[in-house]
């Protein structure tokens, strides 16, 4: 595909002017803008950098935050993560050009060498992001995904066989650094809404050919599954989906809220070790996220399903009894009362 070929047919070239804007106001304006009012997800008077791919949802996202701007009084600046593949071509500079259409400041990150995964690419990008927001002091990062991305998200993690985590790990708001928050405004728009505003307004959306790839497991969901189950068993599915995941968001919320005021007790103020006698009165459910709350300062990273399960193992196991070596060489063995974690030496 040629990259003039990239650019839907018919949609015009900006974001429309400030008069323009101000005589646009829809029912979209109006959901996000209560959202907003609501959740207090983007203060007044902030500094919002704005992840701009450039494909329907960002640009739906990137006007409905500049028709807004004027109630609420943001910074906004523009952001886009290349990735350096032959299917990016062109794309920086469509996204730049719409930046400078609007005197929007525009920040450009370029990588080199990325893997063509979608995990390498998310993780990239977001580290990308977070670079630029440190550089030029954004508290705010935006992102435009949706409730179709939601569902999607859902049934790609329950398929790999997450938990109540990843079941809703795509929510409205999270940290990325302890002081740069990362917020999803249109979490409730789907993307059928977002390609109806677009086209309403003749926005420059621009087609990326990776999305149409199926070699990625996220594009066959969104193009083969979702579809499926919309005409074979509920229309509203991703409506669903999303409803789902957000009841589920709030008893995770919950359980790691429990799980933070027992690990206090359980640690009894050491680093190294867990009364598992105290542990023992846990359900397990907490138990399992009280230990995955412990184990990153002890290895140093996030722990596996099997880690974990390790750990919760030796609840009930005979003294001296231990877990196989686990990352930076740290074992874990049962010494009376306590879990002991201690780097192994042969």
């Amino acid at each position: 595909m040629k990259n003039s070929d990239r650019k839907v047919p018919g949609l015009g070239r900006n974001l429309h002017t400030p008069q323009q804007r101000r005589d646009c106001w829809t029912i979209f304006h109006a959901r996000l803008h209560q959202t907003l009012k609501k959740t207090s997800l983007l203060p007044k008077k902030t500094k919002i950098l704005i992840a701009l791919s450039g494909g329907q949802d960002s640009l739906c996202l990137t006007k409905l935050l500049l028709d807004l701007q004027p109630k609420w009084q943001w910074n906004l600046a523009i952001a886009h993560c290349d990735h350096g593949w032959s299917t990016d071509a062109g794309i920086s500079d469509h996204v730049r050009e719409l930046a400078q259409n609007h005197n929007l400041p525009f920040y450009l990150k370029v990588a080199q060498n990325l893997k063509e995964t979608e995990a390498a690419a998310r993780k990239w990008r977001y580290q990308a992001l977070v670079e630029i927001a440190e550089e030029y002091n954004f508290k705010y990062i935006v992102t435009a995904h949706t409730k179709s991305d939601r569902a999607e998200t859902f049934l790609y993690n329950l398929i790999r066989g997450a938990g109540l985590d990843g079941l809703t790990s795509l929510s409205w708001q999270r940290f990325l650094t302890p002081d740069i928050q990362l917020i999803r405004p249109i979490l409730d728009f789907t993307r059928r809404e977002t390609l109806e505003f677009c086209q309403q307004f003749q926005l420059p959306i621009w087609l990326d050919a990776a999305n149409e790839n199926k070699k990625y497991a996220r594009n066959r969901i969104r193009g083969d599954l979702i579809p499926y189950l919309q005409d074979n068993f509920n229309p509203q599915v991703e409506n669903s989906l999303a409803q789902t995941a957000e009841l589920l968001k709030a008893d995770v919320e919950y359980l790691e809220a429990q799980a933070q005021e027992l690990l206090i007790k359980v640690k009894t103020g050491r680093d190294d070790k867990l009364n598992r006698y105290i542990l023992r009165d846990v359900p397990l459910a907490l138990q399992r996220r009280i230990i995955r709350q412990f184990l990153p300062q002890i290895i140093q990273q996030y722990p596996t399903f099997a880690e974990i399960e390790a750990v919760c193992n030796l609840i009930d196991a005979p003294n001296k009894s231990r877990t196989s070596t686990m990352p930076g060489g740290v074992i874990a063995e049962v010494s009376g009362e306590w879990i002991i974690f201690r780097h192994y030496s042969l």
